[in-house]
Parts: C-alpha cells; sequence; structure tokens
C-alpha cells in the first residue's frame, strides 16, 4: 500500500525545498512528499494520485500564486476531497481570503512566512490528528 502524501503548493522553489527538508527531517519516510509550483499543476497531481489510490492527507498551499490563489484552490480541492485537510502558508494573505478558506474549504490553520520549523511541524501534527 501506498505511503499517505503530504501536497505542498508554492510559486517559489526556495520555500519548496524548505518544506520538503523541513518535513523529511521530522517525518522521514513516513509519508510521501509532493510538490506543485501552482494550482493548476497541484490539482492534476492531486487527480492523478486519487486514480492511483493513494491518499493525500494534508496540503500546504501558499497564498499568493500566479493564476488561481491559495484559497480558492483550498475552496476547489475541499468541495471534492473533504477529507484533506488543509493548510495556507503565506506571506501574504488578507484576512478575507483566509476566513473565506476557513468557512469554505475547513481550512486547518494558516502559517505566516517565514514559519519556524516548530510551527509546521505543529499546525501538520495537529492536522494528522483531525485526519485520523
Amino acid at each position: 500500500m501506498p505511503k499517505p502524501v503530504i501536497l505542498c503548493v508554492d510559486d517559489e522553489k526556495i520555500i519548496l525545498e524548505t518544506l520538503k527538508r523541513q518535513l523529511k527531517e521530522e517525518f522521514g519516510k513516513t509519508y510521501s512528499y509532493e510538490f506543485a509550483d501552482n494550482a493548476d499543476e497541484a490539482m492534476e497531481l492531486i487527480e492523478e494520485l486519487e486514480e492511483e489510490n493513494v491518499k493525500i492527507i494534508v496540503i500546504v498551499s501558499d497564498w499568493l500564486m500566479p493564476g488561481k490563489k491559495g484559497d480558492e484552490f483550498l475552496i476547489d480541492v475541499h468541495n471534492s476531497y473533504p477529507q484533506i485537510v488543509k493548510m495556507m502558508l503565506t506571506g501574504q494573505a488578507d484576512g478575507e481570503a483566509v476566513e473565506r478558506a476557513k468557512k469554505q474549504a475547513n481550512l486547518h490553520c494558516c502559517l505566516h512566512k517565514p514559519w519556524s520549523h516548530a510551527e509546521l511541524v505543529e499546525a501538520i501534527k495537529s492536522g494528522l490528528e483531525k485526519f485520523e
């Protein structure tokens, strides 16, 4: 059975690299990690993984990305895959976007850039408790 997936979505490569390093350091081989640099690519990846019966358990998404913003993306994800734990990681989200994501996407939490390793790990662990 394939390992559950944590998906990170951000248009900045350095953010994705940092997330990858921090997640692997904390969770090791317990999960698989996938990365996308925009909402459309992430949605394609989600659909492919679902077809392969690979469970995505957590999505960590940036808010300000080219094309679709993070709150809109997470609402779309929630409409199709409500069981996935959704988190926003942002340096620029406005309060309205965060509130919209909380109400319409069941947003688990919003972390602000720059985040601390401990903050990220705690948010994911508490999100995983909701998933189980």
